[in-house]
């Protein structure tokens, strides 16, 4: 493993190890720890697209005495959309206790929300999520918090702190980084931290895929609106696509190197394909070189463009030899000697990795041993934004510039009805950091 720039803090392994020992202090200390299977867990969810849908009911099946409590998103039709799909479920309706009263909408819903849970899950386009998991901290909650977690570095210091205050609140944060929690993954993982690869050099992550969804513009609505019926093509919303998708396969590389995080990154990128006004003003695709302390780099590559090859996997480069993870076969790992031959590999996991999360949320409550994920996702997802810094400006971007950034990009007012121009496209070697 690369030995050098360990990122401070304590890992998840070192973090649960220590909890472990703490259980009884956890136990007597926590606000809402549920110790007792007989204690109803009260669930509230927070946007209520299709990510949101699925993570409630995961959250559901996650427990035999929980309660769907509270609803909360921008949009009344997306959350009537999400309840009425909840309800359709026929193993979990009977626990929904969803209500015209506890069903809020509007920039301020998670507000009306956040006190009537025991447990608070994270959907919203991840613009939303520091604030949104700062005051679900704050008010004592455990959280399920969906992948990204920011999209900027005034943002990433919110969740690191938010995290930090829920260690010592002993509250569950448990992270939408999916992969974390693939039986198959886990395995694959163990295998390369326990040296079968040998040191790792180099690494490469590639995310290319066609284009996705788009919403056409109804005439009613004013730019923000529209902005966030469309938040996948704004960076102030999504972070760019190589922050809201390619994120998994850079949470990876960061969990094969121990998460450990890079010390610069450079970047090439742009707007090929992708360049109509209804696609906002984020890239089609980013090429990222990011450099360690040690001077071993791990190569990135995201797309999105039609009629194009299709390639989500990962390569790890090892002295001793080489790893595979193909993530469009079900994250099938192999490693392979350097003389070529195949000498390990795992099929696809049959679990789901998406109510794995879910299950050791819950079960960590009920133990009173709370995972906390904060460190590293928070860590995590700043590579992303690292790399798209870089892209935009065609400059080295450091570890350090990242997360010590002055960029902000949330909006100048959250209001349904206000005139927001779509930002220019960033043009390298003109866009500034900031």
């Amino acid at each position: 493993m690369i030995p050098s720039h360990r990122n401070p803090g304590s890992s998840r392994r070192d973090f649960l190890k220590t909890s472990a020992a703490l259980a009884g202090a956890a136990l007597a200390s926590a606000p809402f720890v549920h110790a007792a299977g007989g204690d109803t867990l009260k669930v509230g969810l927070i946007g209520c697209g299709g990510r949101g849908s699925g993570a409630a009911s995961q959250a559901l099946h996650a427990d035999k005495n929980v309660q769907l409590v509270a609803l909360a998103d921008a949009f009344g039709d997306r959350l009537q959309s999400c309840l009425s799909n909840l309800k359709n479920e026929g193993d979990i309706a009977s626990k929904i206790a969803v209500t015209p009263d506890t069903s809020f909408t509007g920039f301020d819903a998670y507000k009306k929300l956040i006190p009537l849970c025991d447990v608070v899950l994270l959907a919203t386009p991840p613009g939303f999520r520091p604030m949104h998991l700062e005051a679900a901290i704050a008010a004592g909650k455990h959280v399920f918090c969906e992948k990204p977690m920011a999209v900027d570095g005034p943002g990433i210091r919110k969740v690191l702190a938010a995290a930090e205050e829920a260690k010592k609140k002993n509250l569950s944060l448990v992270s939408g980084f999916c992969w974390r929690y693939h039986g198959a993954m886990r395995d694959t993982m163990k295998r390369v931290h326990d040296g079968e690869i040998g040191d790792i050099v180099a690494l490469q992550c590639t995310y290319n895929t066609g284009p996705l969804w788009m919403r056409p513009r109804n005439p009613e609505w004013a730019d923000m609106e529209y902005q966030m019926r469309n938040w996948y093509y704004y960076a102030w919303l999504s972070g760019d696509f190589n922050v809201e998708q390619h994120i998994h396969s850079l949470d990876k590389m960061a969990w094969a190197l121990g998460n450990q995080y890079p010390a610069k990154a450079v970047a090439l990128g742009g707007r090929q394909v992708r360049t109509g006004p209804e696609f906002g003003h984020i890239y089609d695709h980013h090429a990222v070189a990011y450099e360690y302390a040690n001077g071993a780099k791990l190569f990135s590559y995201c797309r999105q463009q039609a009629g194009t090859a299709s390639d989500v996997s990962d390569h790890l480069f090892g002295t001793k030899a080489l790893g595979h993870i193909d993530a469009n076969r079900g994250g099938i790992g192999s490693f392979q000697k350097l003389g070529g031959e195949v000498f390990w590999r795992t099929g696809p996991g049959k679990d789901s990795m998406y109510q794995n999360e879910h299950d050791e949320l819950f079960a960590s409550i009920r133990s009173g041993k709370p995972i906390n994920d904060g460190d590293w996702m928070a860590r995590s997802t700043l590579m992303g934004i690292m790399g798209r810094m870089a892209s935009y400006t065609g400059q080295v971007i450091t570890w350090e510039q990242a997360l010590n950034s002055k960029e902000d990009l949330s909006p100048p007012t959250y209001d349904m009805k206000a005139s927001l121009p779509t930002p220019p496209v960033a043009m390298p070697g003109m866009t500034k950091f900031v």
